[in-house]
């Protein structure tokens, strides 16, 4: 970990950074309350286990999610992960609202969360439209809206999101011996 991401998250304190991530379900129905969030929870749980602290929203498609990500920008979390809306029905714009925010494209994480889940039998993991990138130094990743799409995602996500996350805010490579 740089010593600019020590000082940011805790200070450098023996107890290690704690990324604060943001986790937000986009459904239209959901956010309306005609059903229960399903995808959120799961996300906010795996989240926590990779050890951040996680705070939750569930907003509509369309402009809200805009709104929601530059205001999780702007509230210092580390990690904005998204789920919902990366399909291709007409309403599914969580990828159109990400790209507004973003400075700049990750597209490795996303092609890899395709990919995994294509390999894992799902062939329509290669419809998701799900974006990953940077807005300023903070993550933004889209998952799939559904339990086992943000499950394969967060496998994908997990092994890098503390590297990824130091990267962004200016830490150093880890150099080998």
């Amino acid at each position: 970990m740089s010593d600019a991401w020590n000082a940011a998250t805790d200070g450098g304190m023996a107890s290690g950074p704690v990324i604060r991530a943001l986790a937000i379900t986009i459904s239209n129905r959901a956010s309306a309350g005609v059903y229960e969030d399903k995808s959120g929870p799961v996300l906010a749980g795996l989240l926590a286990e990779a050890g951040c602290a996680v705070d939750t929203l569930v907003v509509p498609d369309g402009d809200p999610v805009e709104q929601a990500l530059l205001d999780g920008v702007a509230s210092g979390y580390h990690v904005i992960v998204t789920t919902g809306g990366t399909g291709l029905t007409p309403g599914d714009l969580t990828p159109e609202m990400t790209r507004r925010v973003i400075d700049r494209e990750i597209p490795g994480i996303a092609e890899s969360i395709r990919a995994a889940g294509v390999a894992a039998g799902i062939p329509s993991a290669m419809l998701s439209r799900g974006l990953a990138g940077l807005a300023g130094d903070v993550l933004i990743v889209n998952l799939p809206g559904s339990s086992g799409g943000v499950k394969d995602g967060m496998t994908v996500l997990t092994p890098v999101l503390i590297h990824a996350v130091d990267q962004a805010r200016g830490g150093d490579h880890p150099r080998s011996g």
